[in-house]
């Protein structure tokens, strides 16, 4: 099967994340009354952000690139955009973190309580085998065993596989946190560099 193309243009070494605003203000959550330099993202230009993220190579080199209205890159608030989106995202990646630190808190917790059942099933069936024979004493003894291993089961799913997608999320968050923010006039508008 051919690997299709990624659909982001790239600029020297670094992909392009390209966003057309009709408005600055399309970029920002309208209702978070915080100042502007620690306002929450629009909930779709999260997403965009993050999506397209996740579909470059884990270590691209990428930056984010704004075309935005020509008032709108002349207003004052214009050079606090590329800080605004670090500090949103920053925020974003602690917040990911910490799920991450908790889910893995919740699983060894998980794995001394799954350990601990699975020694008192490894007891019960030793107790089975030495005071019991035949077929109970069978069906309880491979049954403990069978319980007490599958008991281990979430644990250990939470400590092989479950973490992953945080820790790639959170990854993620800090790309965004860190890449280059670039505004530049919409195409066609007045400011715009001729092709």
């Amino acid at each position: 099967m051919p690997v299709q193309p990624l659909p982001y243009r790239r600029e020297g070494d670094h992909f392009l994340i390209e966003m057309h605003l009709g408005q600055l203000r399309q970029l920002f959550n309208t209702l978070d009354p915080s100042p502007f330099r620690e306002r929450d993202l629009d909930r779709d230009a999260e997403h965009y952000l993050i999506s397209a993220t996740e579909e470059l190579p884990v270590h691209a080199a990428f930056k984010i690139r704004l075309h935005l209205p020509a008032e709108d890159l002349a207003s004052p608030a214009a050079p606090q955009v590329p800080d605004a989106i670090h500090h949103y995202f920053r925020w974003q990646a602690s917040e990911a973190e910490r799920r991450l630190r908790m889910h893995l808190r919740a699983a060894r917790s998980a794995l001394a309580l799954g350990g601990l059942f699975l020694a008192l099933c490894l007891a019960f069936s030793t107790l089975v085998g030495s005071r019991l024979d035949g077929l109970v004493a069978d069906f309880l003894r491979e049954g403990a065993l069978i319980l007490g291993w599958v008991a281990l089961w979430r644990p250990l799913d939470m400590f092989l596989y479950a973490w992953r997608p945080l820790q790639r999320e959170a990854h993620n968050l800090r790309r965004i946190a860190t890449a280059a923010v670039e505004l530049q006039p919409a195409p066609g508008g007045p400011g715009a560099a001729a092709d």
